[in-house]
C-alpha cells in the first residue's frame, strides 16, 4: 500500500471507537440496508461498470463506501476504479485466510474520496479459492459492514461457489442485473431455487436492474410475471465503456452524459440511501 492510500484509509479508522470497529459517524447512520449485492443474470450485464459508478455517487453524497469484488476467478473492479491490482496472495485472499488480519492492510483507497476497494489479485490461482467456506465470506463482509456506511458486493453467478451463496446470505438487499436476453429470467429462477434449497432466504433478491437496453421490443413483462420487480432501466451508453477502458468513471469524468442513464442511476442511488 502506498503512503497516500494509507493516509486516506486512516481517515476512517482514526474515527473508530475504542470499543470496536463501529465509529461515531457510522452509529448515527440512518441506513437500514448497508450490504448490497449485485448478481449478473445474463451476458451484457456489466456489474463492474454499474457498481463502480453507483459507489462514486454514494461517496460524493458523504458515505464511506467499500466495493467488494467477489469474482475471485476474474476480478475487474480494480480496473474500473483505476486501482493497482493486488499481487498474488494479497487482498481478498489474505482477509479470507485469517480472522486476525488488519483490514487496513487489504482494503485499497481509490482516487475518489470515501471510496475503497477490496479485491482479489488477478494473479491468484483458481485452485486457491476452492477450499473457502461460507462462514469465511460472511466474516469478511460482516467486518466491512461494521467499518463502512455501505458495502457494495459484485457477486458471481456461480451457485455452487461459496462466494456466491455466502454473499447472498450476508447481503441485506440485492439486485439481479440483466440485459435483453431471453435466458435472463431462467437464470435468475434457477439460482434462487438452488439458494433456497440450502436454506438461504431469497426474498431480498427480487429486484432487477436492466442494463444496456437497446429498445429491441423485448417483453419485459416476463420479469414481473416471474415475481421480479424492475428497479431501474439503463439505456446503452457507449461512453460508460469508453471511459472504463481509460480507468475513468462515466458519472465523474465524462464531459457529455446520457441524461436517461444519469436519471436512472441517480434514482437508484436515492433508493439505496432511503432504504
Amino acid at each position: 500500500m502506498d503512503r497516500d492510500s494509507g493516509r486516506r484509509l486512516r481517515r476512517i479508522w482514526n474515527k473508530v471507537s475504542a470499543q470496536g470497529l463501529i465509529g461515531a459517524e457510522l452509529q448515527e447512520s440512518k441506513l437500514l440496508y448497508s450490504v448490497i449485492g449485485f448478481i449478473p443474470a445474463s451476458d451484457l450485464a456489466d456489474n463492474a461498470m454499474l457498481i463502480s459508478n453507483i459507489a462514486c455517487l454514494l461517496a460524493e453524497r458523504g458515505f464511506n463506501v467499500c466495493v467488494v469484488d467477489l469474482k475471485v476467478f476474474y476480478p475487474n473492479l480494480y480496473h474500473f476504479l483505476d486501482v493497482e491490482p493486488r499481487r498474488r496472495g494479497d487482498g481478498l485472499i489474505r482477509a479470507l485466510k485469517s480472522d486476525k488480519i488488519d483490514m487496513r492492510d487489504v482494503v485499497q483507497a481509490t482516487k475518489y474520496d470515501r471510496l475503497y476497494l477490496l479485491s482479489p489479485s488477478p494473479q491468484d490461482l483458481l485452485e486457491e479459492y476452492f477450499d473457502f467456506e461460507i462462514e469465511q465470506v460472511e466474516r469478511v463482509l460482516g467486518e466491512l459492514k461494521d467499518m463502512f456506511d455501505l458495502v457494495l458486493v459484485d457477486i458471481p453467478n456461480n451457485p455452487p461457489l461459496e462466494f456466491c451463496v455466502g454473499a447472498m446470505k450476508q447481503c441485506h438487499a440485492g439486485f439481479f442485473t440483466a440485459a435483453e436476453r431471453i435466458e435472463a429470467v431462467g437464470n435468475m429462477l434457477k439460482l434462487l431455487e438452488f439458494v433456497r434449497s440450502i436454506g438461504i432466504s431469497t426474498a431480498k433478491f427480487t429486484n432487477v436492474i436492466l442494463m444496456n437496453v437497446l429498445e429491441m421490443n423485448f417483453d419485459f413483462k416476463v420479469f414481473r410475471e416471474s415475481g421480479f420487480q424492475i428497479a431501474a432501466v439503463f439505456p446503452f451508453a457507449k461512453g460508460t465503456y469508453a471511459r472504463a477502458l481509460e480507468g475513468k468513471l462515466y458519472v465523474k469524468d465524462n464531459p457529455v452524459v446520457n441524461k436517461y442513464f444519469m436519471k436512472e442511476i441517480n434514482r437508484l442511488v436515492q433508493l439505496l440511501i432511503e432504504n
